[in-house]
């Protein structure tokens, strides 16, 4: 499956977007490779003017200009960007989304392109896991495959490799090792899990979280009072009241802004366009709370708090 996403300035569909799997390259430039290229026609961009490689999670910019910095722009970052001098290779960009600048002091369309990077994971935390915390009450263990969980190298039955009395110590009496102290059982726990990349990763701070809990509002608060205790059947609210919900938290947001986000939405959580009546922010609704994407709590982003 793609990994990343090159849309062009001017790009008028999926069509004209460039997808790219993990170990996959684009060069651009003002004259690319026909048929595989990006072509950029800005004068002050160079013939060859660089490549991108899609790595998985994140993407790789080389930049062949022997004159020109390109910076790449986080815009859900405020301000947060990278700079890529003249010449470097394999510079690795962390961001979901990004914009591509070529041409310094330039800020027109026409002189740089978007980059999405809908694959970036996130790990489920140990408390998350089914039965809980490792140490205290279950769940998934390093190594526990078939006997249990072998912390600071003690064997299977779980009784000291030295022959020290259990609980950490050193053979000595003195400092603890591997960290066994008081505070060593909570740090232990810590590392006494595999940690795994949640199904489906989203980021509670970028603004597609914003939208889907927007949407996802209504049904939430309703909760048992709904038909049936079907919280997907209370009505979705349309880009009108999503854009007029969310302008206390994002002042300069468009009806634009939120079919964009809709959009992308639906191409992270891999959601097929809907066959039947319902709509795409319908099947969002029913899809985030079938998997608790989106819960009660979340619903303090509305009113600008992180969660």
């Amino acid at each position: 499956m793609f990994s990343v996403i090159i849309v062009p300035d001017g790009c008028r569909g999926p069509e004209e977007q460039y997808r790219l799997e993990p170990g996959h390259t684009l060069r651009f430039g003002r004259t690319a490779p026909a048929g595989n290229g990006l072509t950029i026609s800005h004068p002050a961009v160079a013939c060859a003017a660089g490549e991108i490689t899609a790595t998985g999670a994140f993407w790789i910019l080389t930049n062949f200009s022997s004159d020109q910095t390109y910076i790449v722009e986080n815009p859900e970052g405020a301000g947060e960007h990278i700079r890529v001098a003249p010449g470097r290779a394999d510079a690795p960009v962390p961001f979901e989304f990004a914009r591509v600048r070529l041409c310094a002091g330039e800020s027109r369309p026409g002189c740089g392109f978007d980059v999405l990077a809908p694959r970036h994971d996130y790990l489920t935390p140990a408390d998350a896991l089914v039965g809980g915390n490792p140490l205290t009450g279950g769940g998934r263990r390093s190594g526990a495959r078939e006997g249990g969980a072998r912390l600071n190298g003690s064997p299977k039955d779980g009784s000291p490799k030295d022959g020290s009395a259990s609980g950490g110590s050193s053979p000595d009496g003195g400092v603890p090792i591997d960290g066994a102290s008081a505070d060593g059982a909570s740090g232990a726990a810590d590392w006494a899990f595999d940690p795994f990349p949640r199904p489906y990763p989203l980021d509670h701070t970028c603004h597609y979280f914003l939208v889907l809990a927007a949407l996802c509002e209504a049904s939430l608060r309703a909760g048992d009072t709904a038909p049936a205790g079907d919280a997907t059947s209370v009505p979705v609210p349309d880009i009108a009241e999503l854009t007029e919900r969310l302008r206390p938290v994002w002042p300069d947001v468009s009806p634009a802004d939120i079919s964009w986000n809709i959009d992308y939405l639906r191409l992270k959580l891999r959601l097929r366009a809907p066959d039947g009546p319902e709509n795409i922010r319908e099947a969002l609704v029913r899809f985030a709370l079938r998997f608790d994407l989106v819960q009660e709590g979340h619903l303090a982003v509305l009113e600008g708090q992180l969660v």
